[in-house]
């Protein structure tokens, strides 16, 4: 997939087995918001429902860009799918703290921890 970029946005998808890994970098405000909502809704619609936020380059995150993570979560889970996140920075985490999203988006340390937490899927002909 192409990396949807602006100029000051950027989500760069890599897949791990069935697993959607998404690099976030630079500033998710209102101008930016809808370019996160139209990548995880094309994900979805192309079934790709176990996803995981990597937002160690996030630089900002504005009230919108909150409110962004807020209905990416909801969307996924809607779906049957789960999102999580890693990579916060310690002033990311402070706001997701503030506002309570940090009790809702399951977050984890590394990529590789967060990737062995999704259960695995289990292929009925080989029980």
């Amino acid at each position: 997939m192409q990396p949807v970029t602006s100029t000051s946005f950027s989500v760069t998808i890599r897949q791990a087995g069935e697993v959607s890994l998404l690099d976030v970098t630079g500033r998710l405000t209102t101008f930016e918001s809808g370019a996160l909502r139209d990548c995880i809704s094309r994900l979805l619609k192309q079934g790709h429902k176990k996803i995981v936020l990597g937002l160690s380059g996030l630089q900002y995150l504005d009230s919108s860009g909150i409110g962004e993570l807020a209905r990416t979560y909801v969307s996924v889970v809607k779906r049957g799918g789960e999102m999580k996140v890693v990579g916060l920075s310690s002033k990311i985490e402070e706001i997701l703290k503030i506002t309570k999203l940090y009790q809702v988006l399951p977050e984890f340390p590394d990529e590789q921890t967060a990737l062995q937490s999704f259960p695995e899927s289990r292929d009925k002909t080989h029980s």
